[in-house]
């Protein structure tokens, strides 16, 4: 059985920044990973959604050419094969740049098979088993798409295949309304899909402020409809997928992206079986340091559930190497939240929200400022 100092499950975000902690104070470790490489940033998330929003905001600014005396706006159309695969070439050179910076140590130090702990220290990977002093387990998160939802599964796209569509669809259902489902409902509406949107609350890409989720409902709701509804079920008639709502309506749509949060990649690693303690599934660790209680492990990333940006799970990353390599565990001070949707209006947040704020009876106050654009400007 062949020893490590440190095991790493997971080459996305931030087990490579783990790696590359733990790689500054000794050679002997292993990143473990079966699944596609690139990062989720790099492949299925921020990176190829904003190659499609600035496609949306391009064609969406032909409305306002003949203002400043471009004309023939009119004619403009969108080839929709063409777009996409103009999304996909430029992922793929994000991907590809990921990738080339892993060229100098994935010879040695990446095995592409699956893990599974057999005792804390220990993993067994199918056809051999490895022990690892420390283990940072960083295997970031999937889509959920209900149960329930899976005989329609043909109609139905997640983020992990939404960007591998030949062409978009005339007609699209999104469900879910928060960073993911706003930015990329916003701008499949300026491109000139018929989307129907349906989302339990106004908590727009996470925002919790009453005056600015109306704010920005009303603001949403001019570019695309917005249902304030539950989904009771799904359906198919003609071709189309039905999408029913609480309050009987139905909704008629060619495909519907499901946007209805993430769930952490933990199934299949054995932490259950060990008695490990968790938290909705998810093992107890300490938020400064990321060691999950009684164990050798770090947990860190997305999988962990706590602040699922790219930014934050690379900082995550770092932190879970840099203890992992070291004798003793060092807490470190966290930057101070920070998200932003690229929809319009942008929506940002920074520190704790007006949620947290009310929820811990915090003495703040609220100010306000207009930074609308000119009348018949949007």
């Amino acid at each position: 059985m062949k020893n490590y100092d440190v095991a790493i499950i997971g080459a996305g975000t931030s087990g490579l920044s783990a790696r590359r902690e733990v790689a500054r104070l000794t050679d002997n470790y292993v990143v473990i990973d079966h699944g596609e490489l690139g990062t989720t940033c790099a492949r299925v998330g921020c990176m190829p959604s904003k190659v499609l929003i600035q496609v949306a905001e391009d064609f969406h600014r032909r409305r306002h050419y003949d203002a400043i005396g471009i004309t023939g706006a009119e004619d403009l159309s969108i080839d929709t094969t063409r777009v996409m695969s103009h999304v996909r070439s430029l992922r793929d050179r994000f991907v590809r740049g990921v990738r080339s910076d892993m060229e100098s140590w994935v010879g040695n130090h990446l095995l592409r098979k699956r893990a599974r702990f057999t005792d804390p220290n220990t993993l067994d990977l199918g056809d051999e088993q490895i022990r690892a002093e420390r283990i940072v387990i960083a295997t970031g998160s999937t889509p959920v798409i209900p149960g329930p939802w899976q005989p329609y599964r043909k109609y139905l796209t997640d983020t992990d295949k939404f960007f591998e569509l030949p062409k978009l669809p005339d007609s699209i259902g999104i469900i879910g309304l928060g960073v993911i489902g706003l930015e990329l409902g916003l701008a499949l509406a300026r491109l000139g899909i018929r989307v129907e949107a349906v989302t339990l609350d106004k908590a727009f890409g996470g925002l919790t402020d009453p005056c600015l989720q109306e704010y920005c409902y009303e603001q949403f709701k001019k570019e695309m409809p917005i249902h304030l509804q539950a989904v009771t079920g799904l359906g198919e008639d003609n071709g189309q997928l039905k999408i029913q709502l609480e309050d009987g309506q139905s909704l008629s749509v060619d495909a519907a992206l499901v946007t209805m949060g993430r769930r952490p990649n933990l199934a299949g690693l054995g932490i259950e079986e060990l008695g490990i303690p968790t938290d909705r599934g998810i093992p107890e660790f300490d938020k400064n340091t990321f060691r999950v209680s009684g164990t050798p492990w770090y947990i860190a990333g997305d999988v962990n559930g706590t602040r699922p940006v790219l930014h934050e799970a690379a900082d995550e990353g770092r932190i879970a190497g840099y203890n992992s390599v070291r004798s003793e565990d060092q807490c470190f001070r966290r930057r101070t939240p920070l998200m932003i949707t690229f929809s319009s209006p942008n929506v940002a947040m920074v520190g704790e929200t007006h949620k947290a704020l009310t929820e811990r009876n915090a003495d703040f106050v609220t100010g306000s400022v207009a930074m609308k654009a000119r009348a018949g400007r949007s």
